[in-house]
């Protein structure tokens, strides 16, 4: 995976950037459970956001590796569930969501909504809420993190009139998924195949208003396997001069690194399988704030272990830095948990 020599370069900044937390760890006195729980439930979880508000931003320079298409920065928008304590306190206000034949889930859900630069797997905006409320509501509260300069690529499932007329006035660039079975009437097209159209708010099943011009590809994958799927992106971006049908096809698959960024949060960081331990609803929520500020800290001792290294960050094992974390923290034993 790494040049010579680059692997050792990469976990030896990480440990150097870590070793303060040594350091700390040997001069520290674990208080009990029942303490740690007195303070969280003191704290709150707003101070918890908070912090992650004023830290979170993107890492990667211009010129970043994979970071960046056509000059502007690449995000990915999307949404995944966290099961929480089974108590009926978080079963009231996170609910559970629906399973086959009426049944509940076995854990009450909440949801979380992010923004994620591509290039380096940082999660810089956030929103959470219950299972109940959708992705699409949520992320109305996320898309003024976007800033000119920036292309946000996003699955159908978000797709709106309303989210993307916000979204794009913010200045950022959209690249989204859209379902190939709505009506877009061509009013240009051009060379590569791509077109221009308009897409409408839709009310009672009629359109409203004067719409927006996008611009629209149209394509399937052929990569030896049987795959029928057509897939429909809208842009933003309509001079084909600029950037041509292909590498918008090609630039979107960099809205997978979203996925690998949930696995890194919630089958390594998190636990496989594990459900988040606390009891109330203000703690479940500091505790999800904590895992996210917890992931931006390892993602952005990486960014600077790639830079050092001069390596791509994607290329860093999340596991190993999340592992050198976690040994220069505590032992085992340090650090009680308390589920309340």
């Amino acid at each position: 995976m790494f040049s010579d020599g680059s692997y050792e370069d990469v976990f030896a900044s990480l440990t150097d950037g870590l070793s303060w937390l040594s350091s700390w760890r040997q001069s520290w006195t674990a208080p009990s459970g029942s303490a740690i729980f007195q303070a969280r439930r003191r704290l709150g979880f707003e101070a918890v956001r908070a912090l992650f508000v004023r830290v979170a931003r993107p890492l990667a320079g211009v010129g970043s590796p994979s970071a960046f298409l056509v000059g502007r920065r690449l995000v990915a928008i999307d949404a995944t569930m966290l099961d929480v304590a089974d108590t009926a306190v978080n079963d009231a206000f996170f609910g559970r969501p629906g399973v086959n034949k009426g049944e509940r889930s076995a854990f009450p859900q909440a949801r979380v909504v992010g923004l994620v630069e591509c290039g380096t797997h940082a999660i810089f905006a956030a929103v959470t809420g219950t299972c109940s409320t959708g992705e699409v509501t949520l992320a109305r509260g996320l898309v003024s993190s976007l800033q000119p300069g920036m292309l946000c690529l996003a699955d159908r499932g978000f797709y709106g009139f309303k989210l993307w007329e916000t979204a794009s006035q913010t200045g950022a660039d959209l690249l989204w998924r859209m379902k190939a079975n709505q009506r877009l009437d061509p009013i240009e097209v051009f060379a590569d195949g791509s077109f221009l159209a308009k897409i409408f708010e839709i009310s009672n099943f009629k359109r409203r208003g004067a719409g927006l011009v996008v611009r629209v590809v149209e394509y399937t994958i052929d990569d030896g396997r049987t795959n029928d799927t057509e897939y429909r992106l809208i842009t933003t971006m309509l001079d084909p001069a600029e950037i041509s049908a292909t590498e918008m096809a090609v630039g979107y698959s960099q809205r997978w690194e979203i996925e690998n960024v949930f696995d890194e949060l919630k089958t390594h960081q998190r636990g496989p399988r594990l459900v988040l331990r606390s009891k109330s609803p203000d703690l479940v929520q500091q505790e999800i704030w904590g895992h996210l500020c917890c992931h931006y800290a390892i993602r952005a001792v990486m960014w600077e272990a790639a830079i050092h290294a001069g390596t791509d960050p994607n290329r860093v094992s999340f596991v190993a830095a999340l592992r050198i974390a976690r040994r220069s923290i505590a032992q085992p034993g340090d650090f009680p948990p308390s589920g309340h």
